[in-house]
């Protein structure tokens, strides 16, 4: 036989035969003959899989709870089961603006517009989503690119819908009869075997056009409409060059083309535009004297972002900032000179602002596409799409997340190896053949291969690295358990990085709709002087859900403070009341515009999505109290007993309205009838019970339920850190609400006999 070959495994030196390599065998520090070396590593083989068991099951049950906890559910994949994928290029919806002009648009949800039969109040943006394309049988992951026809009374809106099955763009088309507020799918418009987008629609000699962008054919096409709006047939391809984002306009007796060619050598992408000049939109087109008329920074607005139009003499167009991520948001210019030799244009304000909500808003993240167009009435209306992620998101999160990952399992390594249970990084010894004897020719190779040799030396000092880590560190002083504390808290931070990247979503907390349709509400809260801490933070933090249209804030006592103060992403109204009063939290208050109001005190935190959740729920039961927080009123006398009780009953009969939706109009009209005079005097007497009265009303005038209950994921009472808290002595508070309880059901007679169910509802939110 062949010499043994040596391997050098910590400060040990070990002499093996043929048949004792082992691929997964882990080096320990202890002196150990060639006899009892397979028992020790063995043992040090047992130590590692039970530290990294424990590490996997420890970490994993983090990760959940912080899933659970704190990492909303993805909305999107609730709007259809056809389309609404996520996908890298985005989650693009549309949107709709009036205004006077077209630099003072406003959108939809400022406009009031009420839609009862999609309980919509108001309707809010946005208007077209990928779930609209999606329930019309075109199965779509978003909609972009927004162009409108007006055919009289009637808008018809053309868009980009990116299948969700074969991945390229289609043409569809949405009609609406109420300036914009509700669309009527048609379906799809233009279809081909490569991808559409930018569906520029234009009439021309009593015909109407359709020139989408289709540069993968290589061409710039012409459709000419046969059966509009559904049925079109290509009329010419008017120029052998991939455009993308092209319009036609008329002016000065000719007919001008604005495109982008991102094809060429040295063409900078999304930084390039060429204009071409014809006299019919036919063509044949001649090139400008100056094209490229930008070859760019990507950031300035080249790349066309819809459709140019007329105001005051003055020609204006929209173009694409893509700076910071692809159609970032949009630029205005007005063009002062366009010849077939000159051209020159300046930048102005577009007048949008754009939303503080962040990811929360429907096109927080990015804006490209506008088309602004003036109605017979005078007033505009527009189209622009929206995004709450900016591009390649999807991809990000994949990097990122697998880079927590990786950085979780070096992370657990090292604190393996500090506490002894790794005894090395690497095999024992450097075996890359099969398990089992070797022939001499084999050791041959080994000896004499130069990785082979290398490979051996790096596993080495690898290994040798746990030893001296543990010397270095040692991990049984102080300063050792420092370290070691502080690893295991990167550690977790890392975990919970990777679990929000990789199962959380794109992190937005987004609305729900309800018949396709979204809408918004107003908070309410009622609070004083000494709770100024927990308004600041309730009001950042609120203000940032997709659905809070405004926040109306009740002052009972002491100096209100200043608007300034309070960092809000919507408007904020300060209700200064005369008299300190549990009454005043439900006076009507006819400068509400919404028809929803979420009641909800001052002190309590939860996550935006609960209430979204809850929003979702009341729009479907609006006369009733829609809440998070169940009671049961029952026993003889009547008795207030916390939700435990409620559960163990498997029923609730009240909800609290310190969190609670209800109907603006219906629930302030009925605390403030001559019928609930009394109960406000007991209101006023006893400082507490204002809900209670507010639940005795609901149920006195409906046979039917009235109350609706929604599990929030987690709720935090804020005052409790700030010893502000109203009720702190929990007997005296709950004996005063009995007595109420019975008070009320002498005025306006017992809800005892009311219960409401837990897990009636099939999307499990009343569990």
């Amino acid at each position: 036989m062949g010499s043994l070959p040596i391997v050098v495994c910590g400060s040990t030196t070990v002499h093996g035969g043929g048949g004792g390599c082992r691929w997964w065998r882990w080096c320990n520090n202890n002196n150990s003959t060639t006899k009892n070396s397979t028992g020790s590593d063995s043992c040090a083989n047992s130590s590692a899989f039970v530290f990294f068991l424990v590490a996997f099951v420890c970490l994993a049950s983090i990760g959940g709870i912080y899933c659970r906890l704190l990492i909303p559910p993805n909305v999107h994949t609730t709007l259809s089961s056809l389309g609404c994928n996520e996908d890298n290029e985005g989650s693009w919806s549309i949107g709709v603006y009036y205004g006077d002009s077209p630099f003072n648009l406003k959108p939809i949800e400022d406009a009031n517009v009420w839609r009862n039969k999609t309980a919509a109040w108001p309707v809010a943006n946005p208007v077209v989503t990928c779930a609209s394309a999606s329930g019309a049988s075109f199965p779509s992951n978003f909609v972009a690119d927004p162009f409108l026809y007006v055919q009289g009374d009637i808008l018809y809106l053309f868009f980009e819908a990116k299948n969700s099955i074969t991945m390229q763009g289609d043409i569809g088309v949405a009609r609406s009869t109420d300036k914009g507020a509700t669309w009527e799918q048609l379906g799809v418009a233009l279809d081909e075997d490569w991808h559409l987008s930018y569906p520029y629609v234009f009439d021309y000699n009593g015909n109407t056009y359709m020139m989408p962008e289709g540069s993968a054919k290589g061409d710039l096409r012409l459709y000419r409409a046969e059966k509009f709006p559904t049925e079109w047939k290509l009329e010419k391809i008017i120029m052998k060059k991939p455009l993308v984002d092209s319009f036609i306009i008329q002016h000065d007796g000719k007919y001008w083309l604005f495109g982008s060619d991102h094809s060429g050598i040295g063409a900078k992408k999304n930084g390039q535009l060429e204009i071409w000049y014809s006299n019919s939109p036919l063509g044949p087109w001649k090139p400008h004297k100056k094209n490229p008329i930008y070859n760019t920074d990507k950031s300035k607005g080249a790349r066309n972002g819809g459709r140019p139009f007329l105001y005051d003499g003055h020609l204006y167009r929209a173009g694409q900032d893509c700076g910071e991520t692809y159609g970032r948001r949009l630029r205005l210019f007005k063009i002062e000179a366009l010849t077939p030799t000159e051209y020159k244009e300046v930048e102005v304000p577009l007048g949008l602002k754009e939303s503080m909500k962040g990811r929360n808003a429907w096109n927080g993240a990015r804006s490209h596409q506008l088309d602004v167009q003036q109605l017979s009435s005078g007033e505009w209306v527009a189209v622009m799409d929206g995004d709450r992620v900016p591009s390649g998101d999807v991809n990000r999160r994949f990097i990122l997340g697998f880079a927590s990952v990786l950085g979780v399992v070096i992370l657990v390594i090292l604190f393996g190896m500090l506490l002894g249970a790794v005894k090395g990084l690497v095999p024992l010894s450097w075996c890359p053949h099969n398990i089992g004897k070797r022939s001499d020719a084999t050791f041959d190779w080994e000896r004499s291969s130069l990785l082979s040799n290398r490979m051996r030396l790096f596993c080495s000092r690898l290994n040798r690295a746990s030893s001296s880590l543990r010397a270095r560190i040692k991990p049984k002083t102080c300063s050792g358990g420092f370290v070691l504390a502080l690893i295991f808290l990167v550690t977790v931070v890392l975990m919970c990085t990777g679990v929000k990247y990789i199962y959380g979503g794109s992190g937005s907390q987004e609305a729900y709709p309800l018949n396709g349709q979204y809408s918004q509400f107003t908070l309410l809260t009622m609070t004083y002087d000494a709770r100024l801490w927990n308004l600041k933070m309730y009001v950042k933090h609120y203000s940032r859900c997709s659905s809070v249209s405004e926040i109306v804030v009740v002052w009972n006592k002491g100096q209100p403070p200043e608007l300034s103060e309070l960092d809000s992403a919507v408007p904020v109204r300060i209700r200064v009341e005369e008299q300190n009063s549990l009454n005043n939290r439900f006076k009507v208050d006819p400068l509400i515009k919404t028809r929803a109001v979420l009641e909800l005190d001052d002190d309590i935190m939860m996550p935006c999505d609960d209430v979204e959740r809850g929003f979702k729920v009341w729009r479907e039961h609006p006369e009733r109290i829609v809440g998070f927080y169940p009671r049961l009123a029952d026993g003889n006398p009547l008795k207030y007993r916390a939700e435990n009780h409620a559960r163990d009953h498997n029923g609730y009969n009240m909800i609290l309205t310190g969190a609670a939706f209800v109907d603006s109009k219906m629930a302030f009209e009925k605390y403030w009838s001559n019928e609930a005079t009394s109960g406000r005097e007991v209101v006023d007497k006893l400082f507490n019970c204002e809900d209670v009265l507010l639940n005795y009303l609901y149920a006195n005038a409906s046979s039917s339920s009235t109350v609706e209950y929604v599990k929030p994921a987690w709720a935090v009472d804020t005052s409790k850190f700030s010893g502000v808290a109203i009720s702190r002595n929990t007997q005296t508070h709950y004996g005063l609400r009995s007595s109420c309880l019975q008070r009320f059901s002498e005025m306006y007679g017992s809800i005892s006999s009311r219960k409401s169910e837990f897990h009636h509802r099939k999307d499990g939110w009343d569990v």
